[in-house]
C-alpha cells in the first residue's frame, strides 16, 4: 500500500461553519474593542481565536491517496480507535452471523469517512434514532445512523454504518444505490464524536485489535476471503 499525499485542507462540509464563525468572531471582537475595556477585548480575542482554531482543525480534510496490491484488502473507513472486533448476529441487513469491526471517533479525529473497498453500492439509507454515546454497544442499533451496503467484484457483500454520537447531530452520506465506489473516495462525514461500524463475512482475516489506533484510507483493517 502506498500513501502519496498528506496535504491538509478544510472539508466541504465545514466551509460554511468556518466562514460563518470567522465573520461572527470578527464582528464580536470589533464590538467589544469599541465598547469595553481593552483587557476584556484581549481575553475575548484569545478565546474566540482558540474556538476558530478548534473548529478549523475539526473540519480538516487530509488528502490521502492509497494504492493496494490486493483487491481484497479492506482499508479503514475512518480515523479513531478500534472498539469492537467480534462475531455478531446481524439481524437488520444480512440476518446471519457477521464479523463486526467498529471504530470510535473522538472530536479530535478526522471526521471524513472513506469507502473501505471497491465495489457496487446496492443499498444506502438514513435511519433516525437516539444520540447516546457512540462508544456504547447499543449505539449501533439505536442511534441515528446511515447504512451503506457494498458488493465487491467477487460478489461478497459488506456493510458500513455511520453512527451519530451524543454530540453528533448531522451525518452526511454521499453513497447512492446503483453507483460504484472505490478507495480514495469519501463516503461521507459525521460532525463531532461518532462511530463507524463495518459488518464483514465471518471468515474475513482481521489485522487490527481492540484499542488500536487507525487512520482512514490508510490503515489496512483486514482481508476479505477468496470466494
Amino acid at each position: 500500500m502506498k500513501n502519496r499525499n498528506r496535504r491538509l485542507r478544510i472539508h466541504q462540509e465545514g466551509l460554511r461553519s468556518v466562514i460563518g464563525l470567522t465573520f461572527l468572531i470578527f464582528v464580536l471582537n470589533v464590538i467589544i474593542f469599541i465598547n469595553l475595556p481593552h483587557w476584556v477585548f484581549g481575553i475575548t480575542l484569545i478565546l474566540t481565536a482558540a474556538l476558530l482554531v478548534f473548529v478549523t482543525y475539526f473540519f480538516r480534510n487530509p488528502i490521502r491517496e492509497v494504492e493496494v496490491t490486493d483487491p481484497n484488502f479492506l482499508i479503514a473507513p475512518a480515523d479513531g480507535h478500534v472498539v469492537v472486533v467480534e462475531t455478531t448476529m446481524e439481524n437488520e441487513i444480512f440476518h446471519k452471523e457477521m464479523l463486526q469491526v467498529s471504530i470510535f471517533m473522538s472530536p479530535f479525529n478526522v471526521h471524513a469517512n472513506w469507502y473501505p473497498i471497491e465495489g457496487q453500492i446496492i443499498r444506502s439509507e438514513h435511519q433516525k434514532g437516539r444520540h447516546m454515546g457512540a462508544w456504547l454497544p447499543k449505539s449501533s442499533t439505536e442511534n441515528e445512523r446511515s447504512l451503506v451496503v457494498i458488493e465487491t467484484p467477487s460478489k461478497l457483500q459488506l456493510a458500513v454504518r455511520q453512527i451519530a454520537g451524543a454530540m453528533a447531530r448531522r451525518i452526511v452520506t454521499y453513497a447512492k444505490a446503483g453507483h460504484s465506489c472505490s478507495r480514495n473516495e469519501h463516503m461521507g462525514f459525521i460532525k463531532l464524536g461518532s462511530r463507524v461500524d463495518m459488518y464483514l463475512p465471518v471468515d474475513t482475516e482481521i489485522f487490527v485489535a481492540c484499542g488500536e489506533a487507525v487512520r482512514g484510507n490508510e490503515t489496512i483493517i483486514g482481508r476479505l476471503p477468496e470466494k
